[in-house]
């Protein structure tokens, strides 16, 4: 299905898109090499999410990877070749300027709206596992194996925000080692250190996302929409300031005819029906 998005068409060519029932599933889909990004992902992916930020017609977004994997991160051959090629030509503008555009990914991801629901199978490693750090929830199954591999090919830990997204999400020490190590963590230690807020059977992990998913897309937009800028903003305001912001953010929320039909139908005792405005 395609999106409508500012009178033009939002039609992916190197990944699969899909909607259905407000919900946008993004698969990274080269299945025979286990989802490699090219350059023509990463910026076709950083475009997606920022048009997202227009696309009133979706409510959520899932991340997720064909044929029972995630990503397996930068194409060995389509990448890292080339970058490599770049450093023995002294090129250090293009280097520069490949490594601002993954790193726009991030940014887009994060000021993109809508929730970003990752659904983890298999493999998810290097440049595939900051896609997972950079939504907003991650499910993974029990097959599942992250690693940031960044150090084992010879390239700081430090890759497209991951030095302050993930030792918020899992703690200092435990992102040190990581990013440091370079090692694959299973399922169940990426659950327990909190990486993964949920592991599921990977015949269930569909079911699981779209139960997600649909609950997240029934809930209130704008609301859900200022958590997650809340939730980017405040990492580096102080707890004043950002007490200060929360409390703006909640008066727009009140605003809102959902905080309304909220009151309204628990006053009836009944569930609210939000329309996302």
């Amino acid at each position: 299905m395609t999106t409508r998005i500012r009178g033009t068409d939002l039609t992916p060519r190197h990944f699969k898109w899909h909607t259905d029932d407000r919900v946008a599933t993004i698969t990274l889909n080269r299945p025979e090499r286990k989802n490699p990004l090219t350059f023509e992902a990463y910026a076709e992916l950083r475009d997606t999410f920022r048009q997202l930020a227009f696309a009133s017609d979706i409510k959520v977004v899932v991340l997720t990877g064909a044929a029972g994997n995630f990503s397996s991160g930068g194409d060995v051959h389509e990448i890292i070749g080339p970058l490599v090629q770049m450093k023995r030509d002294g090129k250090m503008d293009e280097l520069l300027a490949f490594t601002r555009m993954t790193g726009d990914v991030v940014r887009a991801m994060r000021a993109c709206p809508q929730p970003i629901i990752a659904a983890v199978d298999g493999v998810c490693a290097g440049a595939g596992a900051i896609l997972a750090m950079a939504s907003d929830l991650r499910i993974g199954t029990s097959r599942t194996r992250v690693a940031f591999l960044f150090t084992r090919v010879g390239l700081s830990g430090a890759d497209m925000g991951a030095c302050a997204m993930l030792p918020r999400i899992i703690g200092q020490g435990r992102a040190a080692e990581l990013l440091y190590t370079g090692r694959f963590i299973s399922s169940d230690e990426a659950e327990r250190w909190g990486f993964f807020n949920k592991v599921t059977a990977p015949e269930a992990l569909e079911d699981e996302v779209r139960s997600q998913s649909r609950s997240l897309a029934s809930g209130p937009t704008f609301a859900h929409a200022m958590t997650k800028r809340a939730l980017h903003q405040e990492w580096g305001m102080a707890i004043d300031e950002a007490i200060e912001s929360e409390a703006q953010v909640q008066a727009m929320c009140m605003q809102t005819e959902d905080f309304a039909r909220a009151f309204e139908a628990f006053a009836r005792k009944q569930s609210p029906v939000f329309e996302g405005n």
